[in-house]
């Protein structure tokens, strides 16, 4: 049964952990996590939006570069062709000159051609052998002829070589000629992969069908192949669309793009998404980090104050049992004393019947005496010894049970002038007896200068009890039957107090326990031993008293109790 008992409290014990603990480790996670949460979602959103939007800029810069780029060209020839009649420029040297002076203007330019209105090269200032070839069939100088202008897409042309043209129309009919422009691709090529963007962005034009116009760096796509993504990037009307797509390679980037030249070709920047997001992916490790060091410290704090909680109810515990005992003993002590004061009123009339016996024996053998021959005096002299010890014993019997009973009046509380030097041999004679049984000396000195104090007779008589009777059990574990030593003065301190030192040298009290020893409850004595009083309550007492109360103790030496009471004004 006591098994089973012990089992069901460990389980109690055990579950009544789990809760404390799993609560302990929920309350505080929940907002915990709720912070992190929000923090981090508010923190990645900006961030994002942030990345965006600087994406969006870069592209913004680069197609406002490249468009003004194009018009400066385009301005350069038409400032020729305003500048400069067709007769002056046919002449070989002075295309030359016009040339040189265009690239002095822009490093871009690498040839000038001359055209007449049939499509023929007339003139023209350059690396290749173009003049005197045809045009008339191209597509950019039917553009150019339509239109007056034209800024064409990179194609091969007599050259095999990827170009692309600025050409400029002056004139109408007969007198209608062409100025063409050719571009350095790689000129244009490094202009657009000056986007730098972490380590992983790059710039790239693509015309309206898709097709390539300028190198690219983490593709295969070459310059006039076709994009297989390029119908996924024009679908957006934005003037600058962003947006996360994963390529051919499986590989995501964080695309923007935007129109260029009414919408001939596409300005594309992109990015590796880890690359552009990385602040982000740091963030967020920081994040997990920070989540993992808090629910350490969440669980780790948990447990120590579930540790702390369980040991302080196994505690209350502890002391509720206690409790429970010391109640149950000063039950027990009461109902003894309620008898003990029962049985000292009993004891007490015959008592008065035997002093009343003998009073009248006494009388009579006052009457025999003067009758009785002196051969028998001696008997009556031991008759009358007997008498006298009888009276002595009697009274001494009157005295205990008078004792008793003033004790078993504690309820009546009474205030009165007391004097210690009275009141206290009266309760010392009441544990006499056990003193001398065990063999411990009492020594009292009473000084003459003593106070009297304001007191409960019966309150005081149960304070002093109560340290006589530890300083004795205090004595008796110490030395036994013999040896012990229990020392009570009194005296003045200021003149106004009055001053009551216990001393025994019986085992002391340890040091960690001598600050709990006015502690309710707290006893170093095994359950069912002692008055049940407990030295809180004679605190308590003495208190009530207007005074104090202090202990000096050396374990296995001994310990002394001083108390300090007000001296009673007169």
């Amino acid at each position: 049964m006591t098994d089973d008992t012990t089992l069901q409290e460990a389980q109690k014990a055990d579950k009544l952990r789990r809760f404390i603990l799993v609560n302990m480790i929920i309350v505080p996670l929940i907002p915990f996590m709720m912070a992190i949460g929000v923090s981090f979602y508010y923190f990645t959103t900006s961030l994002e939006n942030n990345t965006e939007a600087s994406m969006k800029r870069i592209v913004s810069d680069h197609r406002n570069m490249i468009e003004s780029f194009l018009l400066e060209r385009k301005a350069d020839l038409e400032f020729v062709t305003n500048a400069f009649p067709y007769d002056e420029i046919n002449e070989q040297q002075a295309i030359d000159t016009i040339f040189e002076n265009l690239k002095k203007q822009s490093g871009a330019f690498i040839d000038l051609g001359l055209f007449d209105p049939q499509g023929i090269h007339v003139r023209y200032s350059g690396k290749y052998e173009l003049q005197g070839k045809t045009y008339a069939d191209e597509f950019w100088f039917k553009q150019v002829m339509q239109n007056g202008s034209y800024i064409s897409d990179v194609f091969l042309g007599y050259r095999r070589i990827p170009h692309f043209v600025v050409a400029i129309r002056h004139g109408r009919g007969e007198h209608t000629w062409v100025l063409r422009a050719t571009i350095d691709t790689l000129y244009f090529d490094r202009m657009i992969s000056q986007v730098r963007i972490g380590k992983t962005g790059e710039a790239y034009i693509l015309n309206k069908d898709g097709i390539s116009q300028s190198e690219r760096r983490s593709s295969n796509i070459q310059v006039m192949e076709k994009d297989p993504e390029f119908a996924d990037l024009s679908k957006s009307e934005e003037l600058i669309h962003t947006f996360i797509k994963t390529d051919s390679s499986g590989i995501k980037y964080l695309y923007a793009t935007t129109w260029l030249k009414d919408k001939e070709w596409m300005l594309v920047v992109r990015q590796e998404k880890k690359d552009a997001y990385r602040f982000l992916y740091t963030a967020a490790y920081i994040n997990l980090v920070i989540m993992i060091i808090g629910l350490a410290v969440i669980i780790v704090v948990a447990t120590f104050i579930t540790d702390r909680i369980l040991k302080q109810i196994e505690k209350l515990g502890r002391e509720k049992k206690n409790l429970g005992n010391q109640l149950i003993r000063a039950a027990q002590l009461a109902e003894i004393g309620e008898m003990a004061a029962g049985f000292a009123h009993e004891i007490n009339n015959p008592l008065q019947i035997i002093k009343s016996e003998h009073a009248l024996i006494e009388s009579i053998l006052e009457d025999l005496s003067g009758k009785i021959d002196t051969g028998e005096k001696q008997d009556i002299n031991e008759i009358e010894d007997s008498l006298s010890q009888i009276k002595l014993q009697v009274n001494r019997c009157s005295d205990i049970t008078h004792a008793i009973l003033r004790f078993g009046r504690k309820n009546e509380v009474r205030q009165q002038e007391l004097n210690p030097c009275r009141i206290i041999p009266e309760i010392v004679h009441m544990i006499e007896k056990k003193a001398e049984v065990n063999g411990i000396e009492i020594i009292q000195y009473f000084s003459e200068h003593s106070p009297k104090f304001m007191g409960d007779p019966s309150q005081f008589q149960q304070v002093m009890l109560n340290l006589f009777n530890n300083a004795m059990d205090a004595i008796i574990e110490r030395h036994g039957s013999k040896g012990g030593m229990l020392k009570i003065e009194t005296g003045i301190k200021d003149e106004k107090f009055l001053t009551i030192k216990i001393t025994d040298n019986g085992t002391g009290i340890s040091r960690e326990n001598l600050s709990k020893i006015f502690s309710p409850f707290f006893t170093t004595k095994p359950v069912g031993k002692g008055t049940g009083l407990g030295l809180s309550v004679c605190y308590g007492i003495i208190e009530s008293f207007g005074g104090t109360m202090e202990v000096q103790s050396e374990d296995r030496t001994g310990t002394a109790f001083i108390i300090i009471l007000p001296a009673a004004t007169p």
